[in-house]
């Protein structure tokens, strides 16, 4: 019998976001999570929390909407407790966004990524010369501000115009109308496939691919089966000297391993610095971590980091 060698890591870590003032996981539990968006509470599902709360039963009664969830992913609707507004603007550091009950359990901002969103402001700001980033299922387009303030000019992409739209807004609410940024409505694979026959060059690429989704045209997007070719044609549109690439997933049954070999096996020949690893909370009740992602990143120098300007 072969004997198990026991090999370190180092690249394999945990990232949090600490530095939020308008958000709070207040607790988590029996598959429910409690939050604080700015002066309201919400309770939405979370299948990671397998764990009892922390908090008392009569503390989370102080909520403000609770999202039932149905048997079809994502299906589900919002019983509002209290008089919520349509949407309400929350801040993280330079940032000002809308967030609102949606349809799904979303809300229009996922506040984990806020780590991420100050390391692409570092690349950004390290990058020398011109940086230009191309943002991939952007959502409402958090990633992209960032790099827009910190001065990159930003290719911003989803297949909902819905949210496209909510991300220009924030653009204005964020007060970086001047900013260069392009707005996107597109299946991100084929998008990447046009830019690469029109020799058009990136310097990062931001990806945060759904497990499964469509795009403007009823494409079909499966993350095991298309993102070996997204991520090979999104190497094809960096530029010879690129600053980073960052992929994040969510609710796949993949490990943060599956996204490092991923990134690798097309970044390795650059010789720059590569993380993997999960994307959690931290509970405020109880200081335990609730894992909600993960992540895989290169860079070309890695730097310490200089998040966001307060």
């Amino acid at each position: 019998m072969t004997a198990y060698i026991d090999r370190s890591y180092p690249f394999l870590e945990i990232i949090t976001s600490p530095d939020w003032q308008d958000y709070e996981l207040l607790d988590s539990g029996n598959g429910q999570k409690l939050e604080r968006f700015g002066g309201f509470r919400l309770i939405r599902p979370e299948a990671e929390a397998i764990w009892s709360p922390a908090l008392s039963q009569k503390e989370w009664k102080k909520v403000d909407a609770i999202f039932h969830p149905t048997p079809e992913e994502n299906g589900g609707h919002w019983q509002h407790l209290t008089s919520i507004p349509e949407r309400w603007t929350l801040a993280y550091k330079n940032l000002k966004f809308y967030v609102q009950t949606t349809a799904s359990r979303h809300v229009g901002v996922f506040p984990e990524q806020a780590s991420q969103w100050d390391w692409i402001v570092e690349q950004v700001r390290t990058h020398k010369g011109e940086c230009r980033i191309l943002n991939l299922f952007g959502y409402t387009g958090l990633a992209s501000l960032a790099a827009a303030s910190a001065g990159a000019q930003v290719t911003h992409l989803d297949a909902s115009r819905k949210v496209v739209s909510w991300a220009r807004d924030n653009q204005i609410l964020s007060k970086l109308e001047k900013c260069p940024l392009r707005w996107i409505v597109d299946d991100a694979l084929k998008f990447v496939q046009r830019e690469a026959r029109r020799e058009s060059r990136y310097d990062g690429i931001i990806l945060d691919p759904p497990k499964f989704g469509r795009g403007p045209k009823g494409e079909v997007w499966e993350f095991y089966k298309l993102l070996p070719i997204l991520l090979k044609a999104c190497r094809a549109i960096l530029t010879e000297q690129p600053a980073f690439m960052i992929l994040t997933a969510y609710a796949v049954k993949a490990s943060a391993v599956t996204l490092y070999n991923a990134l690798n096996e097309i970044m390795q020949p650059l010789h720059g610095k590569l993380q993997a690893g999960e994307i959690a909370l931290i509970e405020t009740s109880a200081e335990r971590l609730l894992p909600t992602a993960i992540f895989a990143r290169w860079s070309r120098i890695h730097h310490n980091l200089h998040p966001l300007e307060d």
